[in-house]
């Protein structure tokens, strides 16, 4: 039997392992409070174990895009979504913030693979003018995973210990996995999927995706070339925000605005929340800009990012606001603002380079994002007892503008000669991001 609209079940799929993946990642930060208490962990001390994370995150990205290039979507995905579960659930075990630096060390090898597959996905599924739509969707399961944190780790302190949260994630990551492996198929293999949905792919695909076969560049080439660093230091300058939002929340809100358990478990999601309504917005903005500016599509994702760029500038007036109820807000829009920016980037992604390497041009690009985290979360973990939360919120949005304005000048459309004549995309009003 034929599945009507199955690309839009592939995506949700997508998104639950997403999800999962940033359950894990955010479960640490919630529980930090009680767990730096139990284990005797100082700020520092817990600074070294983010940055842990994030140094193995950023140096697997390209490894884990490249094993996704070589070996598959399907397989690869499967594989690093069991090991990231029994990464997370390992961490119960920790003994103190070496030891749990470690087991956060090997969640963060294991992780890597999570976006890149999702974009890799995204691009076997999805033709160009509803790929940002697509995006939007899947990224949204990072910020949902971020938001479903906050309620899961305190009911885990209310109810047993901290140890606990870290095990229901990992079970829930193993679940996962077993679902991908019986669901996921590339469209060339999906026998539900239709003969005129196939057909709206692939005519919709740049000759990159839609040719059969394809070549590929040699990682080094990749890296040396303008599209490389279009994306890369973008990455490197917006991804701090994120990481910092992720790690350092309900710290914040517990130690700057003075929020106990119960209110960091009623307060901490919203800009999740939020961060989810950026990657669905940002999904239909581009869309939006290409159909009403007249611009073209791959400009139309540049003002995206500038969007959300502008948006930073919210999170930075934090500490001009005495309410914790207002800097919940500003956080909201940091939220936002990060999350439509990111999920345009990935879009940019997708549209310079080709199949056989876009999964391997995403790790590299995360791993520049996640090395610009480790070094601003290192003296983060330094400078936010010497001058405080607030001034270090400005800079994150200083950052975002310059990604943002290195975005306008160096990305460009890949040629159409790169890959031989490109199929033009079918007229964007025919993107239906509901599942149907």
């Amino acid at each position: 039997m034929k599945i009507k609209g199955i690309r839009w079940w592939m995506v949700s799929l997508v998104t639950a392992g997403l999800i999962v993946n940033y359950l894990a990642r955010n479960t640490l930060s919630v529980a930090a409070p009680t767990l730096m208490k139990d284990l005797d962990i100082s700020t520092a001390q817990y600074a070294h174990v983010v940055v842990a994370w994030q140094l193995c995150y950023a140096f697997m990205q390209p490894v884990a895009g490249y094993l996704l290039d070589a070996i598959g979507t399907k397989l690869g995905f499967a594989v690093f979504a069991f090991a990231w579960s029994l990464a997370c659930a390992a961490a119960a075990w920790s003994t103190g913030w070496q030891s749990l630096a470690f087991f956060r060390g090997l969640l963060g090898l294991t992780e890597a693979a999570g976006i890149p597959a999702g974009v890799k996905a995204t691009t076997e599924w999805f033709p160009a003018s509803e790929r940002s739509v697509a995006i939007g969707w899947f990224n949204i399961g990072s910020s949902i995973g971020a938001l479903l944190a906050p309620p899961l780790v305190v009911w885990a302190l209310l109810h047993g210990q901290w140890q606990w949260a870290f095990l229901i994630v990992g079970a829930l990551g193993i679940a996962w996995s077993v679902l991908w492996t019986l669901l996921y198929q590339h469209p060339r293999d999906q026998t539900r999927l239709s003969d005129s949905e196939r057909e709206h792919i692939l005519s919709g695909q740049e000759a990159q995706y839609s040719a059969a076969g394809g070549t590929k560049r040699r990682w080094t080439s990749i890296i040396a070339s303008r599209d490389f660093w279009a994306i890369g230091i973008p990455r490197i300058l917006s991804e701090p925000a994120w990481q910092t939002f992720n790690a350092w929340i309900p710290l914040y809100m517990m130690t700057e605005r003075h929020m106990n358990l119960k209110e960091v478990a009623l307060f901490a999601w919203m800009p999740f929340l939020a961060a989810d309504i950026g990657c669905v917005l940002g999904g239909y903005l581009s869309p939006l800009f290409h159909k009403h500016a007249g611009v073209t599509l791959f400009t139309s994702r540049k003002l995206v990012v500038v969007t959300g760029a502008l948006c930073m500038v919210g999170p930075a007036c934090i500490g001009l606001v005495a309410s914790p109820y207002a800097a919940i807000a500003l956080l909201c829009v940091g939220g936002f603002a990060h999350q439509t920016l990111s999920g345009a980037l990935y879009a940019v992604t997708a549209d310079m380079f080709g199949k056989n390497e876009v999964a391997t041009a995403t790790g590299m690009g995360g791993m520049m994002g996640y090395l610009g985290a480790a070094a601003f979360t290192a003296l983060f973990g330094v400078l936010v007892t010497q001058v405080g939360y607030s001034p270090l919120f400005v800079v994150l949005a200083i950052f975002d503008l310059i990604a943002a304005l290195a975005v306008c000048v160096l990305a460009r459309p890949r040629a159409p000669s790169a890959a031989g004549a490109a199929v033009a995309p079918r007229n964007i009003d025919s993107a239906r991001p509901a599942l149907r």
